[in-house]
């Protein structure tokens, strides 16, 4: 609410002539601002075509899709974790559990990321017999399973999880393994909260929730999918 109207009015003949006098300039500079306004968004429409036409090559279906599926998107800005930080902090345990699962070189990737080129290789993103396919700027792409241990140390190799297969995980309990990981795993517990994990099942619910599966949003509260692969990790489940 704006306070002013509120406020008395004195000379009340001279507040309303300058009431119209300022209305009327107001009037002009909020249409010379709509003009301007208008003719900004033209240009970076102009200047987004200009861009979405090279990056797809002028295929309007693809850029129509990209209107419609991923311009407007949210994008989740990846982290990576420093092993050099674990170490000088002598968290050795963490260090081992990803060399083990093989996922040390992939936590560690970092680099620069242009999300509007990453959403037109996801609109031109198909698959075919396991290898990703797609195209940007006319470079077209595979990615194969070479690529995924060259780039990121991954193999096409280990056990899928989810909760439709927990029971082959060999006495999966996720309350019982939550309150295991706690710092007091006697402590009443209301939700499946981060704050009160003990380190290292701390560190490795940053691991999952930031890095491995990454989301944009709730990262205070555990999943269940969240406590599977981190069950997954402690036990040396690959």
């Amino acid at each position: 609410m704006n306070t002013k109207s509120l406020e008395p009015i004195e000379h009340s003949a001279l507040a309303f002539n300058q009431t119209m006098a300022s209305s009327s300039a107001s009037r002009k500079r909020t249409k010379r601002a709509v003009v301007k306004q208008v003719e900004q968004h033209d240009s970076d429409d102009n200047i987004e075509s200009g861009f979405l036409a090279r990056w797809f090559t002028g295929n309007m279906e693809s850029i129509n899709e990209y209107h419609r599926e991923f311009s407007q998107k949210a994008f989740v800005n990846p982290k990576f974790l420093r092993m050099e930080f674990l170490r000088n902090e002598n968290l050795n345990q963490v260090v081992y559990i990803l060399k083990f699962q093989r996922i040390e070189c992939f936590v560690k990737l970092s680099g620069n990321i242009y999300p509007d080129l990453v959403k037109v290789f996801l609109t031109n993103m198909w698959i075919h017999d396991g290898v990703i396919y797609s195209q940007v700027k006319e470079v077209d792409m595979a990615i194969m399973d070479e690529v995924w241990l060259s780039v990121a140390g991954l193999r096409d190799t280990g056990t899928i999880v989810s909760r439709a297969n927990v029971a082959d995980l060999g006495g999966f309990d996720k309350v019982q393994f939550f309150k295991a990981c706690l710092r007091n795993p006697n402590s009443s517990m209301r939700s499946y909260s981060v704050g009160g994990l003990s380190i290292i099942p701390r560190l490795l619910s940053y691991i999952v929730i930031w890095i491995l599966t990454p989301r944009g949003f709730n990262h205070v509260v555990l999943t269940e999918e969240d406590l599977i692969l981190m069950y997954c990790l402690v036990n040396k489940i690959k």
